[in-house]
């Protein structure tokens, strides 16, 4: 990263620090409209039938495009894990760049909610959404622990235990451990490779749930020396391995319908991978890496040299960018620093674009820009949250904190 951008980082930070003292912990969210009752019932019906789904899904298509503070009209505002544990990894970081205690304190603060916040109903720790999800399958109910969610809490509380070694959030890390090894299935998927599902027993096949889990469970075993962990962590990685398409993209799920690549789940495919073979040294991640950066860059960045949604559009699409895309990308930056110089550049760009058209006066960002303007409403767990992670590690990273210590070197 250019040390010339540091300056304005902290100046971003310093500034989003008491906007989200200001706004309070609860935000809109991206499901909003989806979330609600009536949301649910169209979201099924065209799940169901297609033609008569898309006329009562298209008045909230149309307000998420046109009038997006609608939302507030469809599902009152709600805090979610995945923002506090990326509020608490952001504010463990700014402690690591800074050494100021309050920024430590806010950690606590955030771990503190997660583990008011675990799924109730289960033996483990783990998280999920506080609304009920219409999918494909069916309904999934509020507060149904998710592999795509959990993973994140995990690294929120080893974040803080490397600082304080503070044995309560160990033993938090241990059961979420185990909630990942026993409460997700393990489906076959060709020579000792699995694919994990997204809830407990529900839905495998999803690449980045996959992709999650074998680094959850490849962190625990370095934390915990459980074997079991890399076992179950090498099938999921041999499953993501093997999904990988000639050209370098992970297709979002396997299931022959679900066949979109798309940004923000590259990205997450991606860091699962990098982080494991930052852990590891695995060589078969290191190759798969290099082949998907070079579809990445090649088919996930607009004329702009900027994030774009999709590789193709595999719908309607409402919007031209959005603020999630962004910061995977420039949390995925960080994890590859020096090694794509492309991909350094482009996230040189991208903060000084950010900085330039996405950064509010009040200290919070854009959350989208739409066909006509950009949608202005924060969404804690829609790109505010991940944002400031992904600045508070830059900023960390600057000082000297590797994020992912190393381990072995790949052959």
């Amino acid at each position: 990263m250019n040390d010339a951008l540091l300056p304005e980082i902290r100046a971003a930070v310093d500034r989003f620090v008491p906007w989200l003292e200001s706004y309070g912990e609860t935000s809109q969210d991206h499901q909003d409209y989806f979330a609600s009752r009536w949301g649910r019932a169209a979201k099924s019906l065209y799940y169901r039938h297609k033609t008569a789904g898309l006329l009562a899904v298209a008045p909230m298509v149309a307000c998420e495009a046109f009038v997006p503070w609608t939302r507030r009209f469809f599902h009152p505002r709600m805090r979610l894990p995945i923002a506090d544990a990326h509020y608490a990894m952001g504010f463990s970081l700014l402690y690591r760049a800074t050494a100021r205690q309050e920024c430590y304190a806010k950690a606590l603060h955030f771990l503190e909610v997660l583990e008011r916040e675990r799924c109730p109903g289960y033996d483990r720790f783990g998280w999920g959404y506080p609304f009920g999800w219409q999918t494909r399958q069916g309904m999934i109910k509020a507060w149904t622990p998710m592999i795509t969610t959990t993973p994140y809490c995990y690294e929120a509380f080893e974040y803080v235990f490397r600082i304080d070694g503070n044995p309560r959030w160990r033993e938090i890390l241990r059961s979420t451990a185990e909630h990942a090894y026993l409460d997700y299935d393990d489906v076959p998927a060709g020579p000792r490779a699995a694919t994990c599902t997204y809830f407990p027993h529900e839905e495998p096949g999803v690449v980045n749930a996959s992709a999650y889990r074998a680094f959850l469970l490849t962190s625990a075993e370095r934390e915990f020396g459980d074997a079991r962990y890399g076992q179950a962590a090498e099938k999921n990685i041999n499953f993501v391995l093997q999904c990988q398409q000639p050209g370098g993209s992970w297709p979002y799920a396997m299931d022959g319908v679900r066949n979109f690549v798309d940004h923000f789940h590259t990205c997450f495919v991606l860091k699962g991978l990098a982080k494991i073979e930052r852990l590891t040294g695995h060589a078969g991640c290191r190759q798969a890496i290099d082949r998907g950066m070079e579809y990445y860059l090649k088919n996930l960045f607009d004329e702009e040299g900027l994030p774009k949604p999709f590789a193709k559009a595999p719908r309607l699409t409402v919007y031209k960018r959005e603020l999630y895309d962004c910061a995977e990308c420039l949390n995925l930056g960080v994890l590859l620093a020096g090694r794509y110089p492309e991909f350094d550049a482009a996230n040189e760009r991208l903060l000084r674009h950010l900085f330039i058209r996405w950064a509010k006066c009040d200290g919070s960002f854009r959350s989208r820009k739409l066909l006509v303007g950009y949608d202005n409403v924060p969404m804690h767990r829609w790109g505010q949250s991940e944002l400031f992670r992904s600045l508070c590690l830059i900023l960390a990273k600057s000082d000297g904190f590797e994020p992912i210590p190393p381990g072995p070197q790949a052959n």
